[in-house]
Order: C-alpha cells, then structure tokens, then sequence
C-alpha cells in the first residue's frame, strides 16, 4: 500500500572501499528508508589507524569514510538527516567545520558536536550519521 513504511529485515551493509570493522558491527545498517551509518574513525581502505596524523588529516579521513558507507548503503551526502561528530577537544571543531562545509556541500543535516576528551585508540574525530535511503 503506498505510505506504507517497509519494517522488513535490517540491511548490514559492508562497504567495499573501508577496512573491515573492528568489531562485531557493521559499517551501515539500513531499514524503514533509513540508514545509520556507524561511528567512522580514520582509518584508511588499508586499515592504516591515522592515530598521529594532524587533526585535519583524520578529519578528512572521517568524512571520507562516512561518504563511504552511505554510497555502500545506496545513499549519499546530499541524503543526509543527522550527523554526530565526536572531538577529543573542542578546539578542534573549527577546523572541522571547514572541512565539513566543503564536504557537505548544499546539504544541511541536523548536527552535533560532541567533546569527548580522548576517543578510542587516541583517535581526534569520529562522527556517525543517519541519512534517507
């Protein structure tokens, strides 16, 4: 019936272009014409942890891993509704919010920061979304 929401199944998607999870997890998850994308952090397609590149090294890493998993996922940036973005310090979301605006281009999701003091593995950045699918 049309309007109707489809609460079928969960999709787990693995994308293609990220290292594989750390852990039991998977890179997206999608249902209901959502998709969650899972906390990214910047590691490389090779599995490279940028734990000592400078903050807007791994930011960058960050947002091209989210881009990422919402492709895998049959999304994309311009889909997006929400993003979390954890900083080890708040100094450091200038800089992040530049990058971020160049990367998001015309979209415009609801955001928010969130200082975590140090993050897993000594990481600066992680950031996690929901989009349309």
């Amino acid at each position: 019936m049309a309007g109707e929401i489809d609460l079928a199944a969960p999709v787990y998607v693995q994308a293609p272009m990220l290292a594989p999870p750390g852990g039991h997890y998977s890179h997206a998850c999608s249902g209901a014409g959502l998709v969650f994308i899972a906390g990214q952090l910047p590691i490389t397609p090779q599995g490279e942890r940028l734990v000592n590149a400078a903050f807007e090294i791994q930011a960058a890493q960050v947002l091209e891993n989210v881009k990422q998993a919402l492709h895998a996922a049959g999304s994309g940036v311009e889909r997006l509704l929400q993003v979390r973005v954890y900083v080890d310090d708040i100094a450091n979301w200038p800089a992040f919010d530049a990058l971020y605006r160049e990367w998001a281009g015309a979209s415009r999701p609801a955001r928010a920061v969130v200082p975590t003091g140090p993050l897993h593995f000594g990481f600066l950045v992680e950031m996690e979304a929901v989009a349309l699918a």
